[in-house]
């Protein structure tokens, strides 16, 4: 049977993740070791766990809202007021997705003609442009470089902007690169968005993996909160990856356009990954996010450490200020990323993922996680270190 003939052309063309392609050759050998993927080697809360197990116990295995528990928006609400002065309405304006990737294919579904030009961060997470495409609407890349530390610039983001532009997705603390923007950063570029009636797609999954500073959303800066949809989720400061909860933050007037595709494509998020994000931030809250701020030291001194030892083998890092990334460039080597990504795995069975997987900025550029345990990492970079005296 052709099945080529029946598959969309979208579909078709559309390419795979260049993070899953190494992740899954790792996979296949024991003695690889994968710095690759951005999954927390942490355990979900106890609070989290129990809950979800009494629930089930209890049978709180239905439905829930479209909206979600209404406690658990009650408790996201509180959480983004408490933590980033920013106020949403429990009652429609915070929708509970199946993650944040949910909440970024919703939103673009909900924004996007086609046609639409979308400006996506180069680099950045894999799957935006892709979403977009999907959408038939068109991604642009704006591009970001070392030089001013991977963020956008007005002057960047101005030479992207066309008559056809609708929407920017902004994705502080990035991955890959574990940049961050300040609020200065963000009021130079207000202007422009604001100029140019940009919707504002804020992916902030890593805000509370920031490092220096403390994390700022696009919304808290004046004319932008009408304008922005906030998205984020408890899949990495939370360490519940398989769990699949995010939510989105937005007016209440877009809200009420995105919750109908929410509804006919999802439902809801499931019901046990909510309690277990209830319990989760009610533990917050009760002891004083001390769950988030333990993990977060301990992924500053895995950062900390990566990046010394990285440099004292020749590489050349932008210290990151947020998330559990180190960009680091392969130029001095004399190759690109995906020539060191693949020599590395073929000589030494040690993963990482090219920084072209992100886009075109990243062509020189290799990301290496530390959501590892010490241990892992430290075998890692031997290995490394090993390869490195090699090619000299």
């Amino acid at each position: 049977m052709d099945y080529d003939k029946y598959f969309s052309k979208k579909a078709k063309e559309i390419k795979p993740s260049g993070i899953r392609k190494f992740f899954d050759i790792v996979r296949k050998n024991e003695n690889a070791i994968s710095l690759g993927v951005g999954e927390p080697d942490f355990d979900t809360p106890w609070s989290g766990r129990n809950f979800a197990m009494n629930a089930i116990r209890k049978g709180y295995t239905h439905y829930t809202s479209n909206w979600g528990l209404d406690e658990l928006r009650e408790l996201i609400s509180r959480f983004y007021n408490t933590k980033y002065n920013l106020e949403y309405d429990p009652k429609n304006e915070v929708i509970v997705t199946i993650g944040a990737s949910e909440a970024v294919d919703m939103t673009l579904r909900g924004f996007i003609n086609p046609g639409d030009e979308v400006l996506v961060l180069d680099p950045s997470y894999v799957s935006y442009a892709p979403c977009v495409e999907l959408q038939s609407g068109v991604a642009i890349p704006i591009p970001c470089e070392k030089e001013t530390e991977f963020k956008v610039t007005p002057e960047n983001l101005k030479k992207c902007i066309t008559g056809k532009t609708k929407a920017i997705i902004l994705s502080y603390p990035n991955n890959p690169t574990g940049a961050t923007m300040n609020k200065e950063d963000y009021e130079l570029i207000a202007p422009l968005i604001i100029e140019n009636d940009l919707i504002v797609i804020s992916d902030e999954i890593y805000s509370e993996l920031t490092y220096e500073g403390v994390h700022v959303s696009p919304a808290n800066i004046a004319g932008l909160k009408e304008r922005t949809v906030v998205i984020n989720g408890f899949s990495k400061f939370f360490a519940m990856t398989g769990w699949r909860l995010g939510y989105l933050l937005a007016p209440k007037e877009i809200c009420s356009v995105l919750i109908k595709i929410h509804q006919y494509a999802i439902m809801c998020a499931p019901t046990i990954s909510q309690y277990a994000g209830v319990a989760c931030l009610k533990d917050c809250f009760e002891n004083d996010f001390s769950v988030i701020n333990d993990m977060r030291d301990e992924y500053d001194m895995r950062r900390r450490y990566l990046v010394n030892e990285l440099e004292d083998m020749g590489f050349k890092c932008i210290p990151p200020r947020g998330a559990f990334y180190v960009f680091a460039s392969v130029e001095s080597f004399g190759m690109d990323g995906d020539e060191f990504a693949q020599k590395l795995l073929d000589s030494e069975w040690v993963a990482v993922v090219p920084g072209s997987a992100f886009g075109k900025s990243g062509k020189n550029f290799v990301r290496i996680s530390y959501a590892y345990s010490i241990k892992d990492i430290e075998k890692a970079l031997e290995r490394i270190r090993k390869f490195i005296e090699k090619i000299k």
